[in-house]
């Protein structure tokens, strides 16, 4: 059976399903839709958004602040379960996980946390550090530890915005951003040592080191129009389930938000 699943950074689901972009919705062969940053609670959208006929919806929003961050699944397969947040409460609250258990695998949309601002000195010089990067590098060693042990029933499959760009290949200016969030010596050592325990890329898995291939390009200098992107929006598998893979994507083509969607096709 051929599986296709889809990842959508929406940078607010209220904003978008406002305009024509949306369509892409109503448009995607896929079985499972994965959305971040949603911003938005269900009761606050239209029931043909929150709800949407012949899907099943599963929502986890921010509890700590209102248009804030949020993730959802829409599935056209019934999960055998489904659960919000991380098991560590030091990382709930934000609406950033959802865990979907499916017959073959396990399945994680996760909307990772920023680097926040960077911190100032009392000269009000930057100081490299930036505010938010201890939460998220703690977020994300919370949720390997709980991708470990839902490991061992079966395998791993985890979409989302990471807020990483892994490599060199995967942002159009690397030397530009070694010293900002995003692109941090840690921020990729974390993805270094999860690749390692063997977390597959799948989009690299199939398409190598083909270049200039983003899913992230700023507002604010008009980037996409030149395609001065960053590639952070990933489908990992565990290794198990690499011989599954059929192919990955991006689809560079969607707008309606600073991010585009990112697929997979799985045969299993």
């Amino acid at each position: 059976m051929l599986i296709k699943l889809v990842s959508w950074n929406v940078n607010g689901l209220r904003a978008l399903a406002a305009k024509s972009d949306w369509r892409w919705f109503a448009e995607t062969d896929a079985q499972i839709v994965a959305l971040q940053e949603t911003k938005a609670h269900p009761d606050q959208l239209t029931p043909e958004v929150a709800e949407p006929a012949g899907w099943q919806a599963h929502w986890d929003s921010s509890h700590v602040r209102k248009g804030y961050s949020g993730v959802a699944v829409f599935s056209k397969i019934a999960p055998l379960a489904a659960r919000a947040e991380l098991p560590e409460p030091a990382y709930q609250g934000e609406g950033r996980l959802l865990h979907l258990e499916f017959a073959d695998f396990h399945f994680f949309n996760g909307y990772f946390p920023n680097g926040g601002a960077e911190e100032l000195d009392e000269n009000g010089k930057p100081t490299g550090r930036f505010r938010r990067v201890p939460y998220k590098m703690g977020f994300f060693e919370a949720f390997l530890s709980y991708a470990e042990e839902c490991r061992q029933s079966k395998p791993i499959v985890v979409c989302g915005d990471f807020n990483i760009a892994h490599k060199a290949i995967d942002l159009a200016r690397p030397r530009q951003n070694v010293k900002n969030t995003g692109f941090l010596p840690e921020e990729r050592a974390f993805l270094d040592r999860f690749t390692a325990m063997g977390y597959v890329d799948t989009f690299r898995q199939v398409h190598g080191d083909k270049t200039g291939c983003y899913s992230w390009w700023s507002y604010k200098t008009r980037a996409r129009a030149k395609n001065i992107g960053w590639r952070i929006d990933y489908f990992f598998v565990s290794e198990e389930l690499a011989p599954a893979i059929r192919d990955a994507w991006i689809e560079d083509q969607v707008y309606g938000s600073d991010h585009c969607p990112v697929g997979l096709a799985l045969d299993l």
